[in-house]
């Protein structure tokens, strides 16, 4: 099992490299990167490319490690008692299974994202150290050890958001994805827009990224940011004139809401594009 990219996603040599060693070392892929950065996206190009069905969990600030393992529905279980339904009798019908139990007991490797780690509680990681490193869990409910079948080819992304404990990364295989330079910002731009005027594309590529430089952003735009407003410009009709600025300064871009995200920015920005029209 190697990856060797996709045609629906642009993976950088480094990339790769560390996708396929995280699958040598059978440890999880812990990938870090700005929004926007095609983490996610990563994951499922990945099973795909490699044939392994994916399982998603996608992780939420009010998130438990338990949920991942299983949860026990003991309110239905009461509620059917009460009723006099047969199923009481099996604690089995009441044993709700997460995501990483259904990927331990499959009869088929599986890819297995865990998304946005950071999101949670401080002490989340720490919860899955056994789970993942042993590739089992002890079920207390029904007094069974899940076990693995097939170890499954884990993905962990984060944001930064939070600092992982040292313990957690350990066992993990760590990927940060850079902002594409240039080259190969075109190369997604041009997978995502093959038809797309070398003209137009070279003059959003050069606003684009005179926004992104511009210092003191709170929120730089990001990739996805760019493929949104890339679409909309085609939508529009927007001639490429109207991204080219005379001498060579930063202009105000059309429909520059797709890339600036908060007032903030977009207060500085008009601020840069007032004082150098004064200058001139």
């Amino acid at each position: 099992m190697k990856f060797q990219g996709s045609e629906q996603y642009v993976a950088t040599a480094d990339l790769m490299l560390a996708v396929n060693a995280a699958i040598t070392l059978k440890r999880p892929l812990l990938v870090k990167g700005e929004p926007g950065t095609g983490k996610t996206m990563l994951a499922e190009e990945v099973a795909q490319s490699v044939g392994l069905p994916l399982l998603q969990w996608h992780i939420k600030s009010t998130t438990k490690a338990q949920q991942g393992l299983y949860e026990y529905d003991a309110v239905s279980r009461l509620r059917d008692s009460q009723l006099g339904d047969e199923r009481v009798k099996d604690i089995h019908n009441y044993i709700v299974k997460g995501v990483l139990w259904q990927a331990f007991e499959s009869e088929q490797p599986v890819a297995l994202l865990i998304d946005e780690i950071d999101k949670a509680d401080i002490e989340f990681p720490n919860d899955l150290l056994r789970e993942l490193d042993r590739m089992e869990f002890y079920c207390y409910e029904t007094r069974q050890m899940i076990r693995a079948k097939h170890r499954p080819l884990v993905f962990i992304t984060s944001n930064n958001e939070k600092e992982l404990p040292d313990a957690f990364l350990r066992r993990c295989f760590f990927h940060y994805i850079k902002f594409p330079e240039a080259e190969t910002m075109q190369r997604i731009a041009d997978l995502h827009f093959p038809g797309l005027k070398k003209e137009l594309l070279a003059a959003a590529l050069k606003t684009f990224y005179d926004v992104r430089n511009l210092p003191g952003l709170k929120k730089k735009p990001s990739t996805s940011e760019l493929i949104d407003w890339l679409k909309l410009l085609l939508a529009e009709d927007i001639p490429v004139d109207a991204l080219q600025a005379q001498d060579e300064k930063v202009a105000i871009p059309p429909l520059v809401g797709a890339l600036l995200k908060n007032e903030q920015d977009l207060t500085l920005f008009e601020k840069l594009v007032f004082m150098q029209s004064r200058n001139r």
